[in-house]
């Protein structure tokens, strides 16, 4: 069962994702917030795995209350549920600590889906957020690859993959690969690239 906190505002999305939640097999919603503040005096109560949350709240926005979540409960899977694509907002809420950004237009059923990959430690992203942080890392300067492990053309082609933003069962099929295989191949990955998350594997494969 994969425990779930909301911190929403918006009355009826938060009445929506509690009925998501508790009408899906494997899901509890176990609390819902309406406002940062809330959230950080009583989440430790309810222990969620993973939070669902909202940039634009009344008070203390989003992010920042990420970064408090993060410092109270490091082990916290927190995704972003929001309707923000610019750049800067994505940066500032994986650099808070967030695991996954995906947008409130996303389908209820990828939304569990992502839930259920962040909880095995993946961090799913919409797609046109992925496009985002692509294109980002596009108008960098490449650093210098010497330094870096050598990735395995299958290896580079997984990355690939994540960096648009498929899930993994969605790598699986395009590769003709079983998903355990993707799993093996993020493992090694991880080891060669000294990452623990997808999104971290995604940014520093595509800083060089």
């Amino acid at each position: 069962m994969i425990r779930v906190a909301l911190v929403e505002d918006d009355e009826k999305i938060r009445s929506n994702m509690i009925t998501l939640l508790e009408q899906s097999e494997g899901f509890r919603c176990v609390v819902a917030y309406p406002d940062a503040e809330t959230a950080l005096k009583d989440i430790q109560n309810k222990a969620p795995e993973i939070v669902l949350m909202d940039i634009n709240l009344p008070g203390m926005n989003g992010i920042e209350c990420t970064n408090k979540l993060k410092e109270l409960m490091p082990e916290l899977l927190i995704v972003m549920l929001t309707v923000y694509e610019d750049t800067g907002k994505i940066f500032q809420s994986l650099q808070a600590g967030a695991v996954g950004y995906l947008l409130k237009l996303t389908k209820p059923e990828d939304i569990l889906t992502a839930l259920k990959e962040v909880s095995v430690g993946g961090s799913p992203m919409s797609a046109q957020i992925a496009r985002k942080v692509v294109q980002s890392f596009h108008r960098e300067p490449k650093q210098n690859k010497t330094s870096e492990p050598s990735l395995t053309p299958r290896e580079e082609q997984i990355l690939e993959h994540l960096s648009k933003g498929y899930l993994y069962k969605e790598i699986a099929s395009e590769l003709l690969i079983s998903p355990d295989t993707v799993h093996n191949h993020l493992r090694k990955i991880y080891e060669k690239l000294q990452v623990h998350s997808r999104t971290e594997a995604v940014v520093k494969y595509l800083k060089n």
